[in-house]
């Protein structure tokens, strides 16, 4: 038995069942394997991809992954089963460790003191009331909400791309496959649920895999598109507070369990999606937004409650009522009456021995630009945190400096969208290749890209062309029609140019 340096299953030599194995039917032979993905082990992976995969049933009837030669084990040792797979592992309970009802709050009364402690406890690794005040942040500010908005919907808005491993058709089959996954329609929400992962500095979906009738073709690895896929059925964002860091290395994610609920247990193979984006280095615990823009958030808290005071006070002039030395102590409380209620009723009636008067408060229209001045200079700098500029969100100036800040946020959502797939590659495509077709070769898997496609300046581009096409360059037709926007034609499609349809 041996372990790949970051493969999540060990792979064990193993007599096969020969009884059991003939004693099935050839359509219930379901390829099926997990997460491979190490170059210690791909010698024995690479002969594992190019067998039968079978199901095996053990004495208590659960179903193993496992070729006829080599079955694939969890890192605790235990043989990975299928039903693990449909099963929903991190489900909210009523009670236990994961309660999603608590009903508690951090934002409300928020102190310097406080805001300091929770996040000492959270760079230390007990987190829980750093994400629940990392999401009343997005609840009750709405400028924070709105820039991390932005960010976010820049990366789930681009279109997924698939690139084959090569030409050959069993990699274009792979890609074909992958393609189908991008164009579910819960993949946009799977985007939305990972990206979770900026302010709060991880993010962890559930994958619920479904076994389903896939077509016709051959089943097994390099055998054509199998009869029967495993295919998710949904994806389940899990409550970040579910979760722990490991208290060992600090990175790898663990989930909050009856079992454990203090270490927690490992998460499942094939089964999570876990992003961690890197907005810094460091630890995961220490990353987020969140905790770099709570020292704004709480500072601004003050700043609003202290300007409500301040326009509760001197947003209305000061009403004095005068009473004449004769007045009864009854008139004297009439007079208290009518001045209280002045303010909702506008309108008194009052002897001609009693007045009203208004006296206008002073120097209140300096108090309301101090307030306005520090929430505002607090929301750009919430700006420079979550998008690296003001400009696009705040306010601009010249048409030039604005395109600098637009360029700053592009660099910004290329590094988002480039560390987003990379984990849908890891945790999502490179699981259903392996449980569908079999391990293989990390260069050989498709590969999943959100690419962000720059306008292009056709103008120039067709001069440039028109010029160097003469004189010798090849271009493809087909990269010129992607940096076009225009889609190949279709056989027997009328062309632009003189050219005729295609016969048939």
């Amino acid at each position: 038995m041996r372990k790949g340096r970051d493969s999540w299953l060990v792979m064990q030599k193993r007599k096969p069942d020969m009884r059991n194995r003939e004693a099935r039917p050839a359509s219930a032979r379901v390829p099926s394997v997990c997460l491979p993905a190490s170059s210690a082990a791909g010698a024995k992976r690479r002969s594992a991809s190019s067998e039968v995969f079978t199901r095996h049933e053990t004495r208590d009837t659960a179903d193993i992954f496992m070729t006829n030669e080599v079955q694939l084990l969890r890192p605790d040792g235990r043989p990975v089963r299928s039903r693990e797979l449909t099963r929903e592992a991190g489900r909210p309970t009523v009670t236990g460790v994961r309660q999603l009802w608590r009903g508690e709050s951090i934002a409300s009364g928020l102190t310097p003191q406080r805001l300091a402690a929770l996040l000492r406890s959270a760079a230390e690794g007990s987190q829980r009331d750093y994400l629940t005040l990392a999401e009343e942040m997005e609840e009750r500010d709405p400028h924070y909400a709105a820039v991390l908005g932005v960010r976010k919907r820049a990366v789930s808005g681009l279109e997924p791309a698939v690139e084959a491993a090569s030409d050959g058709a069993a990699d274009v089959e792979l890609a074909d496959a992958v393609r189908g996954l991008a164009r579910a329609p819960a993949f946009g929400a799977l985007l939305d649920d990972c990206l979770d992962a900026l302010g709060k500095g991880f993010s962890a979906v559930e994958i619920i895999w479904d076994r389903s009738a896939a077509g016709g073709g051959k089943s097994g690895a390099g055998g054509g598109k199998p009869a029967f896929q495993w295919r998710p059925a949904r994806y389940e964002w899990r409550d970040p507070r579910f979760f722990v860091f490991d208290r060992d290395d600090g990175r790898t994610l663990r989930l909050l369990d009856e079992a454990d609920s203090l270490r927690g247990v490992p998460l499942q193979p094939c089964k999570w999606i876990v992003h961690v984006p890197r907005l810094k280095s460091g630890l995961p615990a220490r990353g987020g937004l969140a905790r770099l823009v709570a020292l704004a958030y709480m500072v601004k808290a003050y700043a609003l409650t202290d300007w409500m005071a301040f326009a509760e006070v001197f947003g209305m002039p000061l009403r004095l009522g005068r009473y004449g030395p004769g007045s009864t102590e009854t008139d004297i409380e009439e007079l208290m009456r009518a001045v209280s209620h002045l303010g909702s009723d506008a309108a008194a009636v009052l002897p001609d021995s009693m007045q009203i008067e208004f006296a206008e408060a002073g120097n209140r229209t300096g108090g309301a630009d101090l307030f306005e001045r520090l929430a505002v200079y607090l929301d750009k700098q919430v700006s420079k945190a979550v998008l690296g500029q003001t400009m696009t969100a705040d306010d601009g100036s010249s048409r030039a400096q604005a395109e600098v800040h637009d360029e700053v946020r592009g660099d910004i959502l290329r590094s988002d969208a480039r560390q987003l797939a990379d984990t849908l590659n890891r945790d999502l495509v490179r699981p259903f290749v392996d449980l569908n077709y079999g391990p293989r070769e990390r260069e050989n898997y498709p590969r999943l890209l959100l690419p962000v496609n720059e306008p292009e300046d056709i103008r120039a581009l067709t001069a440039a062309l028109e010029k160097l096409v003469p004189l010798g360059l090849g271009v493809e037709a087909s990269v010129i029609r992607d940096k076009l926007g225009l889609p190949d034609p279709e056989d027997g499609a009328e062309l632009l140019g003189g050219a005729r349809p295609a016969r048939p």
